[in-house]
């Protein structure tokens, strides 16, 4: 009859936790249901893709440069931001892995010892007892709560969405460092041709000054044609000096992105790069949902959501389960002797009966923050389609405008050509020759930068769509 009447007390406690873990299936708060994007179908009202784009990771591969590459991969492994990402990633994934172990109980174990001597002068005190006592102890405890309103489900939604926001964050820094090596690296290419054009101009006006030079001392032409000739060499020279100052300075933003102090470039030219592939007729507009700062921006809204599920929690008791089990002594020696083994199981419950209104204050916050993330969310996806629709009109237009540009370049060569004729014919002063070696340099280096804005807005598209692209049209054929 005792072992019958000993168990009772643990039946109560293990039917009370069955009937726990039954109402365990109930999750407080609202699940997360996905907003609509309300994006247009496409960019332009050409005919979609047969098969959906897809975000090429290696986007800056497109414009097929050996040292772009390098460069976008040294930096992906030793800049400092990115870097600095990463450790996020591994901080998000600690506070993941603490959320999920609130689904198991935490065991510990402890032991102790004891002597206490007794007053002779207290009421209780009597000859027959013990003047001093000892104790042992060993045993190992545990406690657990119950997730009944699923506040523990909703932090570990919280902890993973976090998680992933931190991954999405990580990639939104690659991206961005990504873009920025390319736009600092086509400037420096865009300066080295400047470079190589003004360097075939100060030759031309070297030239055009010997032969101004030689007709000045025959007396053919005016000493004024020889201080023209000096001025413009000299200005040509000026702007060779400061250009060589912008490619270092270039040179230098890229040392520090790439986390390279001594990083040295060998000179190119911006008209060596080739071109990069124009985006499919009919890119998908909700290619900007890969985007990683649109899907970071979403797992915020995840985490908000699942904050008010925590904050409700608050208005129902919380159930817990404590136990131990271990043994007590006198003595050390008969701490695991028969009959000394101890144990207990219980059942706690906290029930909150007034707070003056902290819970539902609790709640108030929670779901002022989830309408701040959903609007974020929502400009986060209107910027990145607007960035896409700036970057296709630039592209477009880049590209009509060097088409203008290499039209300019050839009929102001020609100018030139004609201005020098004339000039050593004694037709005209050397003034035209001045002005026409000016328009042609202009229009070369109007040329240049108008190539350059034409490829910045391409690195601008991949930016912006979070990647490139690839038409699986072409595979399929």
């Amino acid at each position: 009859m005792r072992n019958q009447s000993s168990t009772r007390p643990g039946i109560r406690i293990a039917t009370a936790l069955t009937a726990a873990l039954i109402l365990s299936g109930c999750t407080i708060g609202p699940d997360y249901l996905r907003p609509s994007s309300w994006l247009p179908g496409a960019y332009s009202e050409a005919a979609p893709l047969q098969a959906s784009a897809a975000v090429d990771d290696r986007w800056w591969s497109l414009f097929e440069d050996a040292t772009l590459n390098d460069l976008v991969d040294q930096a992906l492994k030793s800049n400092a931001d990115i870097r600095t990402a990463v450790a996020r990633v591994e901080q998000a994934n600690a506070v993941a892995r603490e959320a999920g172990a609130a689904f198991f109980p935490e065991i510990n174990a402890q032991a102790g010892g004891s002597n206490s001597k007794l007053s002779t002068k207290t009421a209780t005190w009597s000859q027959a007892s013990p003047n001093i006592l000892h104790a042992r102890s060993a045993a190992l405890t545990t406690s657990y709560e119950l997730d009944i309103w699923g506040r523990i489900r909703r932090s570990n939604e919280a902890a993973r969405a976090g998680l992933l926001a931190s991954q999405y964050s990580r990639d939104a820094v690659r991206l961005t460092v990504a873009g920025l090596i390319s736009a600092n690296y086509l400037t420096l290419r865009a300066t080295d041709a400047q470079l190589a054009i003004n360097a075939e101009s100060v030759r031309s006006r070297e030239e055009s000054l010997k032969l101004v030079r030689t007709r000045v001392d025959a007396g053919l032409v005016s000493p004024l044609d020889l201080y023209q000739a000096e001025t413009a060499l000299a200005t040509l020279q000026a702007q060779q000096a400061e250009w060589r100052r912008l490619r270092a300075l270039a040179e230098h933003q890229l040392a520090l992105l790439t986390g390279n102090p001594e990083l040295k470039i060998a000179a190119g030219d911006l008209r060596q790069l080739p071109l990069p592939p124009t985006p499919p007729a009919g890119l998908p507009a909700d290619l900007v949902e890969a985007r990683p700062d649109v899907r970071e921006a979403e797992q915020k809204l995840v985490a908000a959501n699942a904050g008010i599920g925590i904050a409700k929690a608050g208005y129902y008791p919380k159930f817990s389960l404590t136990g131990s089990l271990g043994s007590e002594s006198k003595t050390l020696s008969d701490l695991f002797s028969a009959g000394a083994n101890t144990w207990s199981l219980g059942l706690g419950l906290f029930m909150p009966i007034l707070d003056f209104g902290r819970t539902s204050a609790r709640v108030d916050q929670a779901k002022a923050v989830n309408e701040q993330s959903l609007i974020a969310w929502q400009n986060t996806l209107q910027t990145a389609y607007k960035e896409v629709r700036d970057a296709l009109v630039s592209l477009r237009e880049h590209g009509e405008a060097e088409k203008a540009q290499n039209i300019r370049v050839d009929s102001s060569r020609k100018a030139l050509d004609v201005a020098n004729l004339r000039y050593q014919a004694g037709y005209s002063g050397y003034l035209d020759v001045l002005d026409a070696q000016r328009s042609n340099n202009e229009a070369q280096i109007a040329m240049i930068l108008t190539r350059q804005a034409r490829l910045g807005s391409a690195v601008n598209l991949f930016r912006a769509i979070g990647g490139g692209w690839k038409d699986e049209t072409k595979k399929e054929g």
